[in-house]
C-alpha cells in the first residue's frame, strides 16, 4: 500500500529480525506448536444425512461431464486498487480500498454512507467485489481520519510527528468519545453491509495504515495507539456484529507490543482471518512466519488470509511472482502453504504478464471439482465433489442440479476433501446439468468446476 524510504525499509527489516523491545518485555510473537494445536472445528453444521457411499447410487446412471475453470473465482486472487486504471483487467475479482472514518461521520452518531456505497457500487459494476479497510493514520498525510467533532472536544490532543515516511498525526485513543465512536462505527457498519454482496472481505487495525505497526513513528501505548483493553472490547464486539462477513486483521498484531493476544488468548477462539503486509519478503521465514503461526496453523478454516505483495525494496515488487520465484521461494508453493485466498497486488500488471497474474490468481482460495456425477430420472441425482485448492470458500455455496440446490453447503468443505451430495427432485432428467450455486455473488460473476467425467 506504501512506498518506503531507504531507511525505512532498513529500520522494517531491523524490526523483522530482532523482535521489538519495551524495556525488558520481549515482544517477539510466540508461535503456537503444531504438533499440539487443537483442530479448528468445522464452521458449518452441515446434515449428516448426505451418503458418502456410492454403493447407494448403484441404480443411477453415470453422465458424462466436461468442465474447465475459465477465470479466477469470486471472492479469491490478485487484488487491485479501486482507483487504478488495472482494475479492469480479465482476472480481477476483487478491487481494494482505503475508506476513512471521517468520510463517513461528521457528526456525533450521524453516519452518511455514500461514500462506501459509492465504492461497492463502482466495483461491482465491473462485476467486482471490495476489500475494504478503513483506517486513521496515513503517514504522509498530516491530518488523520478522526470525525471533526471529536477532535474539537475539551481534553482531545491529537499527537503530530515527523515519520520517515512523512508527517502522521495520531489519534488521543485517551479519548472516551473517540473509543465509543469507533465501537459504534463498526456495529452501525455490520448493520448495513454484512450480507452485502458487494463486500466480500472487510480488514481493520490501528496504526500506520491500520496494519498494526507505528514503525519509526510515535507510539504511546494508549495514547497514539489504543490500549490492550479496548481492543480486546472491540475485537469481542466485532465477533458478535459481524455474522457473515468475514473480518481480519495484521499477522503484526500477533507482537506483545501492539497487540493484547499474548495476554487474552481467548481472543484467538474468535473468527477473524490475517493479512501480511509484506508478503514473500526475504525474511518471510523468520518474523512473519513466526506471526502467522501465532495466529494458528488451521485458522484458514474459520477466515480467509490475505495480504500484500512486500514494498520492502522494489526487487520485491518486481520479482515476487516470477515463475521461477525469489529467495528460494515459489508464490504457488507459498499460497499453497498459508492457504491464502487474496493479495493485493496493484503493482503487478506493471511487472509481469496478464497471463503470469492470471496464473497466479487462480492459485489461489478455493476450487472445486466434479469428480462424479449421476442422476436417475424422476427421482435425482448425485454428485461427488471436491475442493481442490488451497482454502475453502467463505461465504454459504451448494451444489445444484438445474438450479434445485443440495442440503450441503460447500463453505465447510476443506481443501483436500470430497463429499458426496444427494438431491432428491422428480424433474431431474439425463439432460439435467450441475452447477455452483452462491447468493453472494454480484451480476456478472459465476462459481466454476472441473470436471473430466
Amino acid at each position: 500500500m506504501k512506498k518506503l524510504s531507504f531507511l525505512a525499509a532498513v529500520l522494517l527489516l531491523a524490526m523483522a529480525l530482532f523482535s521489538c523491545k519495551t524495556g525488558d518485555e520481549d515482544t517477539t510473537p510466540e508461535p503456537e506448536d503444531p504438533t499440539t494445536e487443537e483442530p479448528v472445528d468445522n464452521p458449518v453444521d452441515n446434515p449428516v444425512d448426505n451418503p458418502v457411499d456410492p454403493e447407494d447410487f448403484a441404480d443411477y446412471d453415470r453422465v458424462a461431464l466436461q468442465s474447465a475453470l475459465t477465470h479466477v473465482q469470486p471472492m479469491t486472487g490478485i487484488v487491485i486498487w479501486n482507483e487504478s486504471s488495472n482494475r479492469g483487467k480479465s482476472y480481477v475479482q476483487l478491487e481494494f480500498a482505503y475508506m476513512l472514518y471521517n468520510q463517513v461521520c461528521k457528526e456525533k452518531d450521524v453516519f452518511d454512507w455514500t461514500p462506501m456505497d459509492k465504492l461497492l457500487e463502482s466495483a461491482a459494476a465491473k462485476g467486482h467485489q471490495v476489500v475494504a479497510r478503513f483506517r486513521y493514520v496515513y503517514p504522509g498525510y498530516s491530518s488523520n481520519a478522526v470525525p471533526d467533532y471529536i477532535k474539537q472536544l475539551d481534553g482531545y490532543e491529537g499527537v503530530k510527528y515527523k515519520t520517515e515516511d512523512g508527517n502522521a498525526e495520531y489519534p488521543d485513543w485517551r479519548c472516551e468519545e473517540l473509543q465509543r465512536f469507533h465501537m459504534e462505527f463498526h456495529r452501525r457498519f455490520a448493520e448495513r453491509y454484512d450480507k452485502d454482496p458487494r463486500l466480500a472481505f472487510l480488514q481493520t487495525g490501528f496504526g500506520h495504515w491500520a496494519e498494526y505497526h507505528v514503525y519509526g513513528g510515535k507510539f504511546i501505548a494508549g495514547q497514539t495507539f489504543p490500549s490492550k483493553e479496548f481492543q480486546a472490547s472491540f475485537m469481542r464486539g466485532m465477533a458478535e456484529w459481524f455474522h457473515d462477513t468475514t473480518w481480519s486483521i495484521s499477522i503484526d498484531a500477533a507482537d506483545s507490543h501492539y497487540g493484547p493476544f499474548q495476554k487474552e488468548k481467548d481472543l484467538l477462539d474468535l473468527t477473524f482471518g490475517n493479512f501480511d503486509d509484506s508478503f514473500m519478503c526475504e525474511d518471510h521465514d523468520g518474523y512473519n512466519y513466526e506471526c502467522w503461526s501465532f495466529f494458528g496453523k488451521e485458522r484458514y478454516k474459520k477466515a480467509p488470509l490475505g495480504g500484500e505483495f512486500s514494498y520492502y525494496s522494489s526487487y520485491d515488487q518486481r520479482h515476487c511472482l516470477d515463475a521461477g520465484g525469489m529467495y528460494g521461494r515459489v508464490f504457488e508453493d507459498e499460497v499453497a502453504k498459508f492457504h491464502m485466498t487474496y493479495i493485493i497486488g496493484n503493482d503487478q500488471p506493471g511487472k509481469q504478464t496478464d497471463k503470469r497474474i492470471t496464473e497466479a490468481a487462480m492459485s489461489m482460495g478455493y476450487r472445486f471439482r466434479i469428480k462424479d456425477f449421476r442422476v436417475k430420472p424422476g427421482t435425482g441425482a448425485a454428485v461427488l465433489i471436491a475442493n481442490v485448492g488451497v482454502a475453502p470458500i467463505y461465504r454459504d455455496a451448494w451444489v445444484a442440479v438445474d438450479g434445485i440446490r443440495g442440503s450441503y453447503n460447500l463453505r465447510g468443505l476443506m481443501p483436500g476433501e470430497e463429499q458426496w451430495v444427494r438431491i432428491d427432485d422428480a424433474s431431474i432428467s439425463a439432460s439435467s446439468k450441475p452447477s455452483i450455486a452462491c447468493d453472494h455473488l454480484v451480476k456478472g460473476q459465476d462459481i466454476e468446476f472441473e470436471a473430466d467425467l
